[in-house]
């Protein structure tokens, strides 16, 4: 008697393939963040004061592009966290166009910082209270941040339309 093959079935398992034609890098480094189709250039000159107890230690100009990360990872990170509690690609601020009606019935747009923990080991704070993982939080003038068990807050403020 002869042996016949048996035809192989078709697999219909996730090869992967598609999600890795999704994934965005950056210096080589795949991003665990991509922005979404509501991301915008902010329209006001925001900044990150960094407070190492109560001295300031650096301004961050915010408002050149739509995206800022946050982290160790120094091929990565726009804004670098050096503290060991930090990950490497710890969280996000994300500029994003928010429409909401107001009391006349239009429809209003702005745009708007946001927060995003992007699955940290330690997490992050907004004011002082942990915020979810993978979860937008809208950030407002004054807003604290923090990242891991590090010292430093980071204070989010818009210039003046004056100011540059």
């Amino acid at each position: 008697k002869k042996m016949r093959k048996k035809a192989a079935k078709p697999d219909y398992g996730k090869s992967g393939k598609l999600e890795k034609a999704k994934q965005v890098k950056k210096n080589g480094i795949v991003l665990k963040h991509v922005e979404p189709p509501n991301a915008a250039m902010p329209d006001k000159k925001w900044r990150i004061y960094v407070f190492k107890e109560d001295e300031i230690i650096s301004t961050l100009h915010i408002h050149r592009q739509s995206c800022f990360f946050i982290g160790r990872e120094k091929r990565v990170a726009d804004i670098r966290t050096d503290h060991i509690s930090c990950s490497k690609q710890h969280a996000v601020i994300q500029f994003k166009l928010k429409s909401k009606t107001n009391e006349v019935g239009e429809t209003v747009t702005q745009i708007r910082p946001y927060i995003l923990d992007l699955g940290s080991s330690n997490g992050t704070m907004l004011n002082k209270k942990k915020i979810e993982s993978s979860r937008y939080y809208e950030l407002l003038e004054k807003d604290i941040l923090n990242f891991g068990s590090s010292s430093r807050d980071y204070v989010l403020l818009a210039a003046a339309d004056d100011e540059e």
